[in-house]
């Protein structure tokens, strides 16, 4: 319950008399140990993201998304190139630091800046970087753009219901599941149930310390294995704070 109140003692939601409007997403490069994230450049980048997405062994990395599969290399070309010339969104390509290779693209969406709100989206990530610490780090080095340089206050992922490795992956990130929002979107001819899930400005510090955990060096043995999974350092801090 709020133990805000206004003049009518009715309850209200906390004051912000130093809020403004957030800046948009910038073309900016973002750099870890394990990956770089980049604006997107087709010239630069689309032969190695084509490649990248032809190594899966078919089109299911695609059936939830709003595109794809594409038919060619011209046709993923096509989409990336209206991609790069939105002015609504701002696309970061995925780069693996010890090849130099473009493996995955993700988007900041729907950005609200006089309110704070930006979503994480459109992530399509090839078999090259799925379930890595690439992967893992990409999305900690946008959070961390977000949160930390452009000060937004609510980070939103949203994905079809059925979309289950999604939804793990939103709460293995950190992010609380909100709901359903029932028959929200029509896409590629069939009807889609939307779960939106959200991440704080508030919850983001703590969020930080358990990816850094996750993250640093002795964390992985000699072959590149975890040592402890994400959810159970989050889980350790619960435990140990409750």
């Amino acid at each position: 319950m709020t133990e805000h109140v206004n003049l009518y003692g009715q309850p209200v939601g906390e004051a912000l008399p130093l809020w403004s409007a957030r800046s948009f997403p910038a073309r900016i490069t973002l750099t870890g140990h394990y990956c770089r994230v980049e604006p997107l450049c087709v010239a630069r980048h689309v032969d190695a993201l084509y490649a990248a997405y032809a190594a899966a062994p078919d089109g299911r990395d695609w059936t939830y998304m709003f595109v794809g599969p594409f038919r060619d290399k011209e046709a993923y070309r096509a989409y990336l190139t209206a991609t790069e010339q939105q002015q609504d969104s701002q696309c970061y390509v995925v780069i693996d630091t010890r090849t130099d290779n473009a493996v995955g693209t993700f988007s900041l969406m729907r950005v609200d800046v006089n309110n704070g709100v930006i979503e994480v989206g459109s992530v399509a990530f090839s078999p090259a970087l799925k379930r890595t610490p690439l992967a893992t780090e990409a999305h900690f080095l946008l959070m961390g753009y977000v949160f930390e340089q452009l000060h937004y206050r609510r980070y939103e992922w949203k994905c079809d219901s059925l979309n289950a490795p999604s939804r793990r992956a939103a709460l293995r990130l950190g992010f609380t599941f909100e709901g359903i929002f029932r028959q929200a979107v029509v896409y590629k001819g069939r009807a889609r149930d939307t779960a939106w899930f959200s991440l704080l400005d508030n919850e983001w510090p703590q969020c930080k310390r358990d990816f850094l955990d996750w993250l640093a060096q002795d964390n992985f043995d000699t072959e590149g294995k975890q040592v402890e999974s994400l959810a159970a350092i989050r889980g350790s801090r619960l435990k140990g704070s409750s």
